[in-house]
């Protein structure tokens, strides 16, 4: 796997500061935490439904 070099993170960066601004950053970045502690959420609300799911099935 090819992870990326140093200068080629910093030219995303720079892309995505010139795409966004600066004053937007830190709401991107609290948007991005949101979703991805929903989905995780989420995701673990499914495993807890699936042994009810189960039992229910069983009787």
């Amino acid at each position: 796997m090819h992870f990326p070099l140093p200068w080629q993170l910093l030219l995303v960066l720079l892309i995505v500061v010139v795409i966004f601004g600066a004053s937007r950053l830190p709401q991107l970045g609290r948007s991005l935490g949101e979703g991805i502690k929903n989905f995780k959420k989420g995701l673990s609300e499914e495993e807890e439904e699936k042994p009810k799911l189960n039992k229910k099935e069983e009787e």
